[in-house]
């Protein structure tokens, strides 16, 4: 791998307006913390819990629950909030509500506490200065959300899940961002979608003609990337300049190709 060098800003599809944007839409897992960090130190305590247990039992059903829930994903099922659970309870001979109970348990009230430690450097600033500029933040998740922002210790006017009774799909179904569009009274054009997944944040916004960020270490044809929440891209929110202030001395993103 050699590293490459081009100018902030030099997304595929433009810069961002950030004055024209009023809302702002952040996918929360993998978009506002280490989804990977979180993961490696979750998987420990699966493995004393399994150990305690002698049973890989809960392992498995996490395993088929996140299976399922990409196939549903992918076909743009609806009604997920009960399907995710009876796809799984099929596959792992188990009652739904087991597998309601488990990942309730290990997906949404375990992780909580770990949270903290994950938070994506930086995104505390964009979240401040998206407040201070008054524009409206938002969260759109495939997974309960309100307790993981509260434990990153983030705040969004609008917090919207898959599994709300007005949603009931998966992104990259375009019911979820409708709601939140819906609810923010802001058309697609003047707001901005930022996730970490191609085919789910990046689709969902294109979907409805809605621009879209996607946060990657790498870049990805087509798609407008940024690595951090300290890149060039964020700065107009970040560090704000007064009326009339000359722009602040470029600097450049190396970028593995």
């Amino acid at each position: 791998m050699t590293g490459s060098t081009l100018p902030n800003g030099a997304l595929p599809n433009g810069p961002v307006d950030w004055d024209r944007v009023r809302l702002v839409v952040f996918d929360l897992d993998g978009t506002l913390y280490d989804q990977r960090r979180l993961r490696a130190r979750m998987l420990l305590r699966l493995v004393a819990d399994a150990a305690r247990r002698c049973s890989l039992g809960t392992i498995r059903i996490l395993r088929a629950f996140r299976d399922c829930r990409e196939e549903l994903g992918d076909a743009l099922a609806t009604d997920v909030a009960a399907r995710q659970y009876e796809l799984t309870a099929e596959r792992c001979g188990q009652s739904p509500e087991s597998v309601r109970k488990t990942v309730e348990e290990w997906i949404e009230r375990r992780p909580l506490d770990l949270l903290p430690a994950c938070r994506c450097h930086g995104v505390e600033r964009v979240f401040a200065g998206l407040a201070v500029q008054g524009k409206t933040i938002a969260v759109l998740s495939d997974y309960p959300a309100s307790e993981k922002l509260k434990a990153l210790g983030l705040g969004a006017s609008i917090v919207v899940s898959a599994m709300d009774p007005e949603v009931g799909a998966l992104k990259p179904h375009p019911a979820g961002l409708a709601h939140v569009l819906n609810r923010a009274q802001v058309p697609a054009e003047q707001a901005i979608m930022i996730g970490d997944r191609v085919e789910r944040d990046w689709a969902v916004a294109q979907s409805h003609g809605m621009r879209a960020l996607i946060r990657s270490a790498s870049p990805i044809a087509g798609v407008d990337t940024f690595r951090g929440y300290d890149d060039e891209i964020f700065w107009p929110v970040t560090e704000p300049q007064p009326m009339g202030a000359p722009a602040p001395a470029p600097r450049s993103l190396t970028i593995s190709s």
